[in-house]
C-alpha cells in the first residue's frame, strides 16, 4: 500500500502529477485543487496517496491533504462511484462543500457535476449521510488557499477550459461558462471556482 509520495514534480496538468522519487517517476490522478496546490516543476512535493489495483492497470490517485484522501475513500465506497468520479466530485466541490450538501440534502448541488445523473446524487445524500461525520467539523471549516497565477487572458481562459473538460465537461460548453464569468485580472483558480460556484 502506497500511502502518501514524495519526491520532486517532474511535471503537472489540471488532473495529473508526475512526481520523481530517487529516479523513480510515479504518476498521480488528482484533483484540480489539488493540480492548483502543487509547487513548480523541480520542487519538492508531498502528496497523501490511494492505490487501486485493477487487472489492467494500477493507479495513483493523490491528494494534497489527508481529508481529501480520506473523502476520496468515502466516496468511491458508495454504489455506483467509482475514483474518476470520485475525483471529478472533489474537483468540483470541496469536502467541506460536499459536506454541506449532504447535511442539507442539497440534490441540485450534485446533478450538476458531471457524470451525476439526480438517481446518483440521491444515492450519494443517502450513503454518505452516516459516512461523513467521520470528518472532523473543526478540519472541514479549514480553507486552504490556493496559488495564485496570473498570466494572460487567453492563457487562463484555456487553462480554466481545459480544467472543465478534464472534469467532464463539454469543451464547447466549458467554452461558454469561461466565457461568462471571466473578468480581467482573474487567476486560473478564481475563474474555475467562479464558473463551478455558478453551477451550485
Amino acid at each position: 500500500m502506497i500511502g502518501k509520495i514524495k519526491g520532486l514534480l517532474e511535471a503537472k496538468t489540471t488532473h495529473q502529477a508526475l512526481i520523481d522519487v530517487n529516479g523513480l517517476c510515479y504518476e498521480l490522478e488528482v484533483p484540480i485543487s489539488t493540480a492548483f496546490d502543487l509547487p513548480e516543476k523541480g520542487e519538492v512535493v508531498e502528496l497523501y496517496t490511494h492505490f487501486v489495483v485493477r487487472e489492467d492497470a494500477q493507479l495513483l490517485y493523490g491528494f494534497n491533504s489527508n481529508l481529501d484522501r480520506d473523502t476520496f475513500r468515502i466516496l468511491i465506497k458508495v454504489n455506483g462511484v467509482g475514483p474518476k468520479l470520485g475525483i471529478a466530485i472533489l474537483s468540483g466541490l470541496s469536502a467541506r462543500d460536499l459536506q454541506s450538501c449532504v447535511d442539507q440534502e442539497d440534490v441540485s448541488a450534485l446533478v450538476k457535476l458531471p457524470g451525476i445523473g439526480k438517481k446518483t446524487a440521491e444515492r450519494l445524500l443517502i450513503e454518505l449521510r452516516d459516512k461523513l461525520k467521520i470528518v472532523p467539523e473543526a478540519v472541514l471549516a479549514a480553507d486552504v488557499a490556493l496559488p495564485l497565477e496570473i498570466a494572460g487572458s487567453s492563457g487562463i481562459e484555456d487553462e480554466a477550459e481545459a480544467a472543465l473538460v478534464a472534469l467532464g465537461y463539454k469543451p464547447a460548453d466549458a467554452a461558454k461558462l469561461v466565457k461568462k464569468h471571466y473578468a480581467d485580472g482573474m487567476s486560473v483558480q478564481d475563474l474555475i471556482k467562479a464558473t463551478l460556484r455558478s453551477l451550485s
